[in-house]
């Protein structure tokens, strides 16, 4: 196994290093005395975090790139063939995938909070990043999203704690050393990789089973298979949830532009919170911040939630894309039907005449295995747009197809297949009327899609 720290004062070389994780971890290495420094195919927003804080990259694969590098970092997204890969393999260097050196960087703080589930991670994650910050807990974070206040995923601190994401996607989080941990939901997501919700079940015991006996769970009460995990996991659980739960959230009411006000029950009193978000589901996400921050951070329930006053969501996460015509265009990350259903739901509460749903599925095993639940999804919209399917990770075997979903889907809303963007564009200028709200949906390239309907 790679000690992290024999590497110390060497050079790193990260190949992938503008994804988000990537260039985060680059620049806590930097701070805990490495030399990282990196390449990848393109820019991008992080890549500019990079140059701000002196870390060298260059743009483009190629051998020569490895330089003096002492250990290799390679992102899920890099595989046999590329060219600096193969040349760390045929030098014989050591080499890390890019949860493996996440997991050796939890090793390097007496406290390790991971925020896992497959919904909410995120939000929930930038939350407890954002309240510790207002409250000056100065801890360091890894966040697997573009931040606005910390203008990038990653913030570094000389408080003794880090703050991370812990994703289930091929089981990453089983690389991580946490001494407390969330879990917001278990959902059947991912299963390109897992088998069954069975298999997804067993490897979020296995990510809580990683807690010392002394550690403490974080559970959503609402979630049945998260409190069977915490009924079955013997540590010391902390719940949180609408009702019956440790941190409460009751008397909400929702403003004008569908933002949530309510009353905080916790343990350690009561606050009033009003969140500049929309949707219950960031309701249920500021609870489960506030409840990490509060027992394992000491924060006061007033504190935690005056400073969420000021939180706006990690970008592609409801994002105000424009408006054109009178009638304005949001984005949002979610693609599983869990996800969709909660965007929606906050989405119904924002001020709209008709509101339009245009979800593009990114896997082809996704939209095959969960189209009866798509099918169910989409209740709050008027209308529902399907274009094609796009591939992410996956091949297309024949075997479903963007009509496929928009059968089901129809069974239960108004929803029509229109192949591309530019269609899609053509037909809402001849459907949609001032007032009217488009929602975007979909991990894959949906975000720079929907800048063809502007």
């Amino acid at each position: 196994m790679i000690r992290l720290q024999q590497y110390k004062g060497k050079s790193v070389h990260f190949i992938g290093i503008g994804g988000c994780s990537m260039s985060g971890l680059a620049v806590i290495l930097k701070d805990l005395g490495y030399f990282p420094k990196g390449s990848d195919i393109n820019e991008s927003v992080f890549t500019a975090k990079l140059a701000k804080t002196q870390i060298p990259y260059v743009i483009g694969h190629s051998e020569e790139n490895i330089g003096d590098a002492a250990l290799v970092v390679y992102s899920a997204a890099i595989h046999p063939g590329n060219p600096e890969y193969d040349a760390a393999k045929r030098r014989g260097l050591p080499m890390l995938e890019r949860s493996e050196l996440l997991g050796l960087i939890s090793r390097q703080y007496e406290t390790v909070v991971g925020i896992a589930g497959c919904h909410g991670k995120t939000t929930i994650t930038s939350m407890c990043a954002l309240i510790l910050r207002e409250c000056g807990v100065n801890l360091t974070v890894h966040i697997g999203g573009m931040v606005d206040f910390l203008g990038g995923g990653v913030q570094v601190g000389d408080y003794p704690a880090f703050l991370t994401e812990a994703c289930e996607y091929v089981r990453s989080f089983l690389q991580l050393a946490p001494t407390h941990t969330l879990i917001n939901n278990i959902d059947d997501d991912h299963l390109d990789c897992y088998k069954d919700i069975d298999e997804i079940y067993a490897a979020f015991k296995e990510y809580a089973a990683l807690l010392p006996l002394s550690g403490m769970l974080f559970a959503n009460v609402h979630d049945p298979l998260v409190m069977r995990l915490a009924s079955e996991s013997g540590r010391e659980t902390v719940t949180f949830g609408f009702e019956n739960a440790d941190y409460t959230a009751v008397d909400e009411k929702y403003d004008a532009l569908g933002c949530p006000e309510f009353t905080v029950y916790t343990p350690k009193g009561t606050a009033a919170a009003k969140l500049g978000v929309v949707g219950r589901h960031n309701m249920a996400n500021a609870l489960a911040a506030i409840a990490v921050c509060c027992e394992v951070f000491g924060v006061s329930p007033k504190d935690a939630a005056r400073a969420l006053a000021d939180y706006h969501l990690v970008g592609r996460r409801f994002e105000m894309m424009g408006e054109k015509n009178g009638i304005k265009v949001i984005h949002d990350y979610a693609h599983h039907p869990s996800e969709i259903a909660a965007c929606l739901e906050a989405a119904s509460r924002y001020p709209h005449k008709k509101l339009w749903a245009v979800f593009q599925c990114n896997s082809y095993t996704r939209a095959k295995t969960l189209k009866d639940k798509y099918a169910t999804c989409f209740g709050y919209a008027d209308a529902v747009i399907v274009p094609d399917i796009y591939p992410g990770r996956d091949i297309d075997r024949g075997e479903i197809h963007a009509r496929d979903l928009v059968a089901a889907i129809g069974r239960y809303a108004t929803c029509v297949y229109i192949p591309t963007f530019e269609e899609i564009s053509d037909y809402l200028d001849k459907h949609a009327a001032p007032g009217d709200v488009v929602v975007t949906l979909g991990s894959g390239s949906v975000g720079k899609e929907t800048s063809k309907l502007l």
